[in-house]
């Protein structure tokens, strides 16, 4: 993992944590039920006031334990401790939680708190977040992504024009239709507006069993697509092997991975050429800096999920990276979730940061909707 610049003024002690949770109204639903996001956002104060800023996130299912945890459970191990390293202080953290579980709500708690921690100390080093982990790069691939499957045909080749409009060289489709024939259809039309240059990703999201994904991706190869994700639930790693070795697509998976064993697992048992860790699902941003750097050391790029303003500036950092992914209008900024720009551009095809000391990342708390009991 990159090491943190060192210019940081002596450790204070941390005094407070706070957190408040609101739903974000999504632009379009992405599905039945899904028409909004959870986020919760956390606050942590040192001795001499300074602050700094994390989160959590959810589309659906979770939001009120994540909420309790970070209320109830967190604050004994956070309050009264010194801003060491992150890396210290998220195992001390992470051995007090895991009586509640290895990752999933417990992760999802924990990572509000390291995301806060990462942006308080580049804030007393006086460096935005990149420069404070280590910037390897000065600039990162986008690609378009739609969360489209209940899209009609026409409405999503409408929104796969707007991506090659707006400059975008690589697109992400889903698929898992219950007919194959529907996915072939749409996955041809979309190739054949993209054309054979730009890259073209497919995503399953889980919705298949081994032989309909066998089947399916053998068909759908003929339009060249660059991953076939979660073709299988993400952590049936013996049968992603199996299905990886039966057909000729690359492998993505990582989303629905929520600890660094399980990336560690399936990067052992040849079952992935991408890894797509989410900086919140995994526990923050010091389990995906070492989730990115296990998986460079097995030849296997980071292709983070979702949440571009912050997965932007983590893929600046790490040794081997393919492309963030930027949902059709869910980014915090395009969803009015943000006070101010991030200093994150996603310029496609590619993003660029430019942020004040810390992460840039200020919520627009007044304006969001509380989250209901």
């Amino acid at each position: 993992m990159p090491m943190p610049n060192e210019r940081e003024r002596d450790p204070m002690r941390i005094t407070e944590l706070t957190s408040e949770a609101f739903t974000v109204p999504l632009d379009r639903s992405w599905g039945p039920g899904v028409d909004q996001q959870h986020l919760i956002v956390t606050t942590l104060r040192t001795e001499d006031g300074a602050t700094g800023t994390g989160f959590s996130w959810t589309p659906l299912v979770g939001a009120h334990s994540v909420l309790a945890m970070l209320r109830h459970d967190l604050p004994r191990l956070v309050v009264g401790a010194e801003t060491a390293p992150a890396g210290v202080l998220w195992d001390r953290w992470w051995a007090g939680l895991h009586e509640g579980g290895s990752g999933g709500i417990t992760g999802m708690a924990l990572a509000a708190v390291d995301i806060a921690l990462w942006d308080l100390r580049a804030k007393a080093a006086g460096l935005p977040l990149v420069d404070f982990i280590g910037r390897r790069r000065e600039t990162i691939g986008v690609y378009g992504s739609g969360v489209n499957l209940y899209y009609e045909l026409d409405e999503l080749l409408e929104q796969v024009r707007r991506f090659v409009a707006a400059g975008h060289r690589a697109v992400k489709i889903k698929v898992g239709s219950p007919e194959l024939a529907r996915d072939l259809e749409r996955v041809a039309a979309v190739r054949e507006v993209l054309g054979p240059d730009r890259l073209l990703m497919i995503d399953a999201n889980q919705r298949w069993d081994h032989p309909t994904a066998v089947r399916a991706v053998r068909a759908l190869s003929a339009y060249d697509p660059y991953w076939i994700e979660e073709p299988l639930l993400a952590d049936e790693l013996p049968g992603l092997a199996r299905f990886r070795a039966a057909v000729d697509v690359p492998v993505a998976v990582g989303e629905n991975l929520r600890t660094g064993h399980q990336f560690r697992d399936a990067l052992t048992a040849g079952a992935v050429d991408f890894v797509q860790p989410n900086v919140v699902r995994v526990g923050g941003i010091t389990p995906f800096l070492r989730i990115a750097e296990l998986a460079a050391s097995f030849g296997v790029p980071t292709a983070p999920h979702l949440l571009p303003e912050l997965s932007a500036q983590l893929a600046m950092c790490v040794g081997s990276v393919s492309m963030v992914e930027d949902i059709d209008r869910a980014s915090f900024g395009a969803l009015g979730a943000l006070a101010e720009p991030s200093g994150v551009r996603l310029d496609a095809p590619s993003a660029h940061t430019a942020t004040v000391p810390g992460h840039g990342l200020v919520f627009a708390t007044e304006r969001l909707t509380p989250l209901a009991d």
